[in-house]
């Protein structure tokens, strides 16, 4: 694998060796493995990058690891890399990035790319005027297919696609479409039966008249849908005199649908706003400073600690009974581990299952009685073994009571589903209440579970030992 090279180059500091492996490397095959970096050995990479192939990662990258990158490098490379972005994708960066910044950074760009830039956020977002790219190539239609062909030629570099030409008149109205596949046709035909077609027959008469087109104001999900359910690669754009003023290209479309499929999922469970801030509060713990990290960490460790100290009150309160019968204070790991096993397991059910869509915060009842359900079940069964277990090395073992077993078996079937009945409640509360879940749900469930499960403990081990203490 890629990644696994680049980090044994890393780990050697032979950046040499790595600039020349990415140097003769597929550009998809870098984008992958790129994606299994951290954010410091993407930056490393991305910097012995060719231009060509940095140009064609950024791109391809989502705008959160292109802030990322953009935050490590100087502000001539973030010109340069900015002003090399296309259009559509220099927009869909610049509207992630804080309008200073974003300000700077158009007043930045070279003249052409500023007009485009512009143009482009001219319109307004989630329509296809923004998202469209100016980058295409018009084509006039008394032009004979040579000259057509040597202008394609003559400007395949700085277009985005070339596979679908579109032809416009004097005053760029658009007036057809034909792909560059028809055109070398058109070329290689001579003296058929189908008529005169070669290298001087005009594109105005074998260009399609019947261009499907949207306009600069069209949802950008109905534009997306358009080149799915047609199977375009790229489609015309056009502001209302019908002028031809971008095109949409198929990645893009690709892009727009994946985020609607991605935000209905989130909607219909709820959960636009929880993603929102969920993935601030992630960036945050990742890559925030120290003093950050610890107002959200730190806090819910407190509480871990008290109720620790909680925990060694209510075992003290218990002393008689574990001098009465030693073999008591053997089974309290048990308690509290099996109870903290299952607690771990249903949040992180629970926090997944959130993030996937799979349980709809609307209907959070319907997940939390089945989870409960889960956990006494899970009870029973461990509760049982563990009671058969516990009066086997009491009775045969230690010569003490068998109801020792019952006590433990029926403590941990009520210990492990209340672990499983707070590992959904706790992270449901913190998320009804805005606090940070992923740092919160462990330390209060374990705080809750272990003084809980010690109390559960102990009190069977009175009903049905206490005859003994």
């Amino acid at each position: 694998m890629m990644e696994e090279m680049i980090w044994e180059y890393l780990e050697n500091r032979d950046m040499n060796a790595l600039k020349a492996m990415l140097a003769d490397s597929e550009e998809m095959e870098i984008l992958y493995a790129f994606h299994k970096l951290n954010s410091e050995e993407q930056v490393i990479v991305f910097r012995l990058l060719s231009k060509d192939h940095a140009l064609w990662i950024f791109e391809e990258l989502d705008t959160d690891m292109q802030h990322n990158l953009l935050r490590s490098f100087t502000d001539d490379k973030v010109i340069e890399l900015v002003n090399e972005l296309a259009p559509d994708d220099r927009v869909r960066l610049l509207d992630e990035l804080p309008a200073s910044v974003a300000k700077k950074l158009i007043n930045a760009l070279s003249p052409e790319e500023r007009s485009s830039t512009n143009l482009l956020m001219g319109y307004s977002p989630g329509t296809a005027g923004r998202i469209m790219t100016t980058e295409f190539i018009s084509l006039k239609g008394d032009l004979t297919v040579e000259q057509a062909l040597e202008k394609i030629s003559a400007q395949a570099e700085e277009k985005e696609t070339v596979y679908t030409l579109f032809v416009t008149n004097d005053s760029k109205k658009l007036e057809g479409v034909l792909t560059l596949k028809g055109l070398l046709i058109a070329r290689g035909m001579s003296g058929t039966t189908i008529g005169k077609t070669d290298g001087s027959t005009r594109i105005g008469d074998i260009m399609s008249k019947n261009a499907i087109r949207v306009h600069t104001d069209t949802e950008q999900e109905e534009v997306a849908h358009i080149l799915q359910e047609l199977d375009l690669l790229a489609i015309p754009v056009v502001d209302k005199e019908d002028r031809l003023v971008g095109i949409v290209t198929i990645d893009d479309a690709v892009d727009i649908l994946e985020e609607e499929v991605t935000d209905e999922i989130f909607d219909q469970a709820g959960l636009a706003d929880i993603t929102k801030s969920e993935t601030n509060r992630s960036e945050v713990l990742i890559s925030g400073g120290l003093r950050d990290i610890w107002k959200v960490r730190l806090p819910f460790l407190v509480i871990t600690l008290a109720a620790g100290m909680l925990a060694a009150f209510v075992i003290e309160g218990f002393e008689e009974a574990l001098e009465a019968i030693i073999a008591v204070a053997f089974f309290i790991p048990l308690i509290m581990d099996m109870g903290g096993n299952v607690g771990t397991q249903s949040s992180t059910v629970f926090a997944r299952g959130v993030v996937l869509g799979h349980i709809d915060i609307k209907t959070f009842h319907k997940h939390f009685f089945k989870e409960i359900g889960i956990g006494f079940s899970l009870g029973v069964l461990v509760g049982t073994a563990s009671g058969i277990l516990a009066t086997f090395l009491n009775v045969f073992l230690w010569e003490g009571s068998p109801m020792l077993g019952l006590a433990v078996g029926l403590a941990l079937v009520v210990t492990m589903t209340l672990a499983s009945l707070l590992g959904f409640l706790v992270p449901y509360m913190l998320i009804k209440l805005k606090v940070d879940q992923a740092a919160g749900s462990a330390p209060i469930i374990t705080s809750i579970k272990d003084i809980a499960g010690l109390l559960i403990y102990f009190a069977f081990v009175r009903i049905f030992l206490g005859y003994l203490l």
